[in-house]
């Protein structure tokens, strides 16, 4: 760290001793100086050591790992080392939890070695093998793949690991919370014992020390935020609100234009459907991302968010592991998750590269015992913020307001029911009583900070307000 005139100057890439191609790819791209983990992560790499990363999302760990790899690929080809290439036969790997992920990763070496001539070959199940199996021949220096298809393709005797001798396994902590620590140990058994191997993770809990202990030698050890933090520049809030006013709640917090790319999670996937669908018919440009999408739609849905097209992406946890775009203002927890340190990997969709952004929790009485988790993990209360007033929960909106009511039996496909107590449909009012004087308000609504959900002869929980 250099000193001028009493304030620190930030250490420029090339102190890092990176070589002219790769500082090339980083000045065209506007990088000039590392992140506190690129900082701490590449000199050690680069001397070929072992590294434990803890590092949140935003905050560069990707060229962390992939600008030492690179540099190391490259000194091998010049000094004509065993790094000629093989078919099949890559010399690193780079394990990643998700399809989206491994495609960024893929994207992100691309960018920094395309003056270094390095070929990659991106391996991930959803889509055919074909592409994937002819770059494997072709001969490539790095792999990055998930580990399912990646054990496909080893078993068909497409691929071999023997000569890998840089491993890098990137989430880890999402990995093991996706099931894969046995295709792990699978994988990493095929890689020779000589290696560099890095492992980095959001969140380090004791099955991903256990893990590390067992893969890496000697590491050094980086983590640049606590364990579980947020983001200092991301400003968090919570709104306590009833379960079938959640999607009211998003949709009036969406007429503010302040909201320009908002990332909505959900628990679960038909829950992102149900919520992008009901955004679609208040003519909100919004997109889902799940994994019961298939590749081709999951990257077109990325694409369109990425470009600006699509205002809102509604998002599983499983599938947000490869959301790597820029300026996401908002992060929404439709549903508080489970997991307090799910909720951290949330909110730092936003708020990335020293940018602000804000997260806003809907919290739902029976999800208190989760937001108390999170509040512990964080250590601190998230501020509560009021609920607007006048929101209606969707059981009260009539039919035709929610969805396109069903015939009923014997009357023919198409025609529209008849309303209960004469309604008159065309207008929205009755035509046997008079109209009323003023509107109720919602119990909620006139106590904007009251957690409580409405009674049930208030705010009935029926039709598409159930869960």
């Amino acid at each position: 760290m250099r000193f001028a005139y009493g304030r620190a100057l930030p250490m420029p890439f090339a102190a890092l001793r990176l070589n002219a191609s790769l500082l090339k790819a980083l000045a065209e791209e506007g990088y000039r100086t590392p992140t506190p983990i690129q900082e701490r992560t590449i000199p050690p790499a680069l001397e070929g050591r072992d590294v434990l990363g803890c590092a949140q999302t935003g905050t560069g760990k990707t060229a962390a790992f992939a600008l030492p790899l690179i540099q190391r690929l490259v000194a091998a080809h010049e000094i004509g080392g065993s790094a000629r290439r093989t078919p099949g036969r890559p010399h690193a790997l780079i394990l990643a939890p998700t399809r989206e992920l491994a495609v960024q990763i893929g994207e992100s070496l691309g960018t920094y070695g395309r003056h270094a001539k390095v070929r990659v070959a991106v391996v991930f199940g959803g889509v055919g093998q074909n592409p994937q199996v002819k770059a494997l021949r072709d001969g490539v220096d790095v792999v990055v793949a998930t580990p399912g298809r990646l054990l496909d393709l080893i078993q068909q005797k497409h691929c071999s690991l023997s000569e890998v001798h840089v491993l890098v396994l990137d989430e880890a902590d999402r990995m093991l919370d996706m099931g894969f620590i046995k295709p792990i140990r699978t994988i990493t058994g095929m890689v020779p014992a000589r290696r560099q191997t890095m492992l980095f993770s959001a969140t380090m809990p004791k099955e991903v020390r256990h893990l590390a202990e067992s893969l890496l030698r000697d590491p050094v050890k980086v983590e640049v935020t606590p364990v579980a933090s947020a983001a200092p520049k991301i400003e968090q809030s919570v709104i306590h609100v009833a379960r079938d006013l959640k999607q009211p709640l998003l949709e009036r917090l969406l007429e503010q234009d302040a909201l320009a790319s908002v990332v909505v999670f959900t628990r679960t996937k038909h829950g992102a459907d149900r919520v992008m669908k009901r955004l679609m018919r208040a003519n909100v440009d919004a997109a889902a991302i799940h994994g019961n999408r298939n590749q081709n739609q999951r990257q077109r849905a990325l694409e369109s968010f990425r470009s600006g097209r699509t205002r809102v992406l509604v998002a599983t946890d499983v599938a947000a592991r490869g959301i790597d775009v820029d300026g996401i203002t908002h992060v929404i927890n439709y549903d508080i998750p489970v997991e307090p340190e799910s909720y951290v990997h949330r909110i730092g969709r936003t708020g990335r590269a020293g940018a602000t952004g804000q997260a806003i929790a809907f919290c739902e009485p029976a999800e208190r015992g989760a937001l108390k988790a999170i509040e512990k993990l964080i250590g601190k209360a998230v501020p509560v913020a009021p609920l607007p007033q006048g929101l209606a929960p969707l059981s009260s909106l009539p039919t035709a307001a929610r969805t396109e009511p069903k015939a009923p039996r014997g009357q023919p496909k198409g025609a529209r029911p008849a309303a209960k107590g004469g309604r008159n449909e065309a207008r929205g009012t009755r035509t046997d009583a008079p109209a009323p004087q003023g509107r109720a308000e919602h119990p909620v609504a006139r106590h904007p900070r009251a957690h409580a959900l409405p009674s049930a002869r208030t705010a009935p929980r029926r039709g598409r307000g159930r869960r």
